[in-house]
């Protein structure tokens, strides 16, 4: 898929934040000088062309009370996808990435209580026989990452 001037004018706004209106893709689209229906259709597009995976806020875990951790494994190249399905099924595995290293499956879990990635992460294991190395979050820094289209 071929983006157009208008379809990274819309990744870069929506990279931002996003108007706490009753509609806030009305908002956004005006801002772009867009129909809503537009604004819409062409994210659609860019889904379903898989120019973008996923659209959502990032929320502060802990101050809801929940958890995050970065975890990784270290996975035989023949299980690697039967396993990286067993880790994807868990509703508490927030994105997971490949990487050519020892350690080459890394993902996120996401809980609800900080009891919830030990129940995940332990559930993982149990599953794949597999350890699972924890990273738990020691500081917080904000970096504002944006990818310019």
């Amino acid at each position: 898929m071929t983006l157009d001037a208008t379809d990274r004018r819309i990744l870069n706004r929506m990279q931002d934040d996003l108007p706490l209106v009753p509609h806030p893709y009305a908002a956004v689209a005006a801002e772009l000088g867009l129909e809503e229906a537009e604004l819409l259709d062409r994210l659609a597009r860019m889904k379903k062309a898989r120019v973008i995976t996923r659209f959502g806020p990032f929320f502060d875990a802990a101050a809801m009370g929940g958890a995050f951790c970065l975890c990784a494994m270290a996975v035989p190249d023949a299980e690697f996808e039967e396993v990286m399905i067993k880790v994807n099924a868990l509703p508490e595995v927030a994105h997971n990435y490949q990487r050519t290293h020892r350690l080459n499956m890394w993902f996120v879990l996401a809980s609800e209580t900080p009891g919830g990635i030990a129940a995940a992460a332990d559930a993982i294991e149990r599953e794949t026989g597999h350890k699972v190395l924890r990273f738990p979050k020691l500081q917080e820094f904000f970096i504002g990452f944006r990818v310019a289209a």
